[in-house]
């Protein structure tokens, strides 16, 4: 039996504010909280509804074996804890990882002033589809703990390294300081199929209404776009992702 406190402060991690001061996140759903139980996250505590409990002992029998801790509380209670229409019965809270520098992967992807999270989540699990781990996350880019995010990334971020709230220009010149050449995305720019790729290389995505900043256009080594063919003034910035990514790992 969950306490009054207890509910109180874990629908709180809904609030930007307090998962920034608490340092944890909550999210919601039987696959998203799977994979962050098997992930390197370390989990606080499991939530569910009594309906949930009672249709997944599977479930439970897992966690006990885990001595994962878990309450099971009542549909109302749940409620409290969801910020979606139909919610399936199940969250958990976890610790938000401790900062901490990037390995130096060959590729890697960064996002400048992307605001929907729908975006953000959809790029992140189309990097994780593509085997891409490190992405750097600008400061003014939707919260990485959203959960529009979150659910956008289908639990991609527990397989990713995310730095995120970045100053992104000066995160990106002590990259280049360190061989690696920056190419950022947009409406106008080289050819996309005729860009050669260095060895080390960070593909940066914008804002796909404004474009990239004129900060990040002067510190980056090539401007990239995708051919367009029809009369779409743009191209979604998470489906260009997926283009851009699909074609470098094709060569």
């Amino acid at each position: 039996m969950i306490s009054k406190n207890n509910l109180k402060y874990y629908s709180s991690l809904l609030n930007k504010k307090f998962r920034h001061s608490e340092q944890k996140f909550i999210v919601e759903g039987e696959k998203i909280v799977t994979e962050g139980l098997e992930s390197n996250f370390k989990c606080k505590t499991i939530l569910m509804s009594e309906e949930f409990a009672a249709g997944n002992t599977d479930f439970i029998s897992a966690l006990r074996k885990k001595k994962q801790l878990f309450d099971i509380i009542k549909w109302k209670e749940f409620e409290k804890l969801s910020d979606t229409v139909n919610p399936q019965g199940v969250a958990a809270v976890f610790y938000k990882p401790a900062k901490q520098k990037l390995p130096d992967y060959s590729l890697m992807i960064a996002l400048e002033n992307i605001s929907d999270p729908g975006n953000v989540g959809t790029i992140l699990r189309n990097c994780d589809w593509f085997g891409i781990k490190g992405i750097i996350i600008g400061e003014n880019c939707a919260e990485l703990y959203n959960s529009k995010t979150l659910r956008a990334s289908m639990g991609s971020i527990f397989h990713l390294n995310i730095k995120e709230n970045e100053k992104l220009t000066s995160a990106l010149e002590t990259y280049k300081s360190n061989g690696y050449k920056i190419y950022s995305t947009d409406l106008n720019g080289s050819n996309l199929y005729e860009t050669k790729f260095a060895t080390k290389s960070i593909i940066v995505f914008s804002n796909e209404a404004n474009g990239p900043s004129s900060d990040l256009l002067n510190i980056s080594d090539t401007i990239i776009t995708i051919p367009k063919y029809g009369d779409a003034e743009s191209l979604n910035v998470a489906s260009a992702s997926a283009i851009i990514l699909s074609h470098i790992l094709r060569h």
